[in-house]
């Protein structure tokens, strides 16, 4: 086994981002975070998460997707790129590409995506398509560029899905009553995210993920709404009143133009996980797509039960 590639994160402040130096600083990475100066300096949370970079290990490395020279001086350091730029961003990434192709040595690319696999989504509701589409203009570029890349489907993230039992815009467990979406049985798949940074980070050097998706499916992860709610109950002791909602009046709010273009995104998205279950509905059966916990038995990964007893 050589040694582990250099890794430089992209939007290493973000949700997913912190998560993703943290990964690679643990794999034994030398990890490079891009910091843009002028960004850090006047954002106090920003600051002190890139000053415990680098007390962990972390190079930091000055530049800005925007700035063509300061991106291939840093690319020039590195073997390996991951990207987290924000979903407001997405499209960032191809200035990001073009560097990456211009530079001609980076063996590995992880564009921004860590959700549904985009390519499996071509008829997402709008405006929840846009942000789909965005993320496939990404991966054809990449594919033109001939960038050597993984693509990694991480499906519901349990801090936005998980933690609220997927109440919209609640991040904590409810203890009183729980909204069903329609009968609560459709398959979703709950990934904690520290976990999704560690099954993306394992595939940089892995030669049998290279121009592959990694769908990151915890078997014990693979649970419905309702059986969700189960563990939630048994943890806490109650039983919550629950209340569906039909797929007509999740929607209704779809037509009203008083509702915000961002919140029918996320209804959009909502409505193709938890009433069509379009995260499981479908086998891995192509030569192109990978299981993270076949491939890496090894990750201790979170359930939903372990991460759920924070709450109770």
């Amino acid at each position: 086994m050589g040694k582990p590639s250099r890794v430089l994160i992209v939007g290493g402040t973000g949700y997913m981002g912190k998560r993703m130096v943290m990964a690679s600083l643990a794999l034994g990475h030398p990890t490079f975070v891009l910091v843009r100066p002028d960004q850090v300096a006047s954002n106090i949370h920003k600051a002190q998460l890139v000053i415990s970079f680098k007390q962990a290990g972390a190079h930091l490395i000055q530049g800005s997707v925007d700035d063509h020279e300061s991106i291939v001086n840093a690319l020039k350091q590195v073997d390996v790129v991951v990207s987290t730029i924000a979903e407001s961003h997405i499209l960032e990434q191809l200035k990001l590409i073009k560097a990456i192709k211009e530079v001609g040595t980076i063996k590995r690319f992880l564009p921004s995506e860590f959700g549904m696999d985009v390519d499996r989504m071509h008829h997402v509701m709008e405006p929840g398509n846009l942000l789909f589409e965005q993320k496939r203009q990404v991966r054809r570029a990449t594919e033109a560029a001939r960038i050597p890349y993984t693509y990694v489907s991480a499906n519901c993230f349990a801090g936005y899905f998980l933690a609220g039992l997927a109440q919209y815009g609640r991040f904590i467990p409810p203890t009183d009553k729980v909204f069903i979406y329609g009968e609560g049985t459709r398959i979703v798949i709950w990934v904690y995210e520290d976990d999704a940074a560690t099954y993306a980070l394992k595939t940089v050097d892995d030669p049998k993920t290279v121009n592959k998706t990694v769908y990151i499916r915890p078997p014990k992860n693979i649970l419905s709404q309702r059986e969700v709610v189960e563990i939630w109950e048994k943890l806490c002791g109650k039983v919550l009143h629950k209340m569906p909602i039909s797929e007509e009046d999740w929607l209704a709010p779809m037509e009203d133009e008083s509702t915000s273009v961002q919140r029918k995104v996320e209804m959009a998205i909502f409505y193709h996980i938890f009433y069509r279950g379009e995260l499981a509905n479908f086998e891995l059966n192509q030569s192109n797509q990978l299981e993270a916990a076949t491939l890496y038995p090894d990750v201790e990964y979170t359930s939903v039960e372990r991460y759920l007893s924070r709450f109770a």
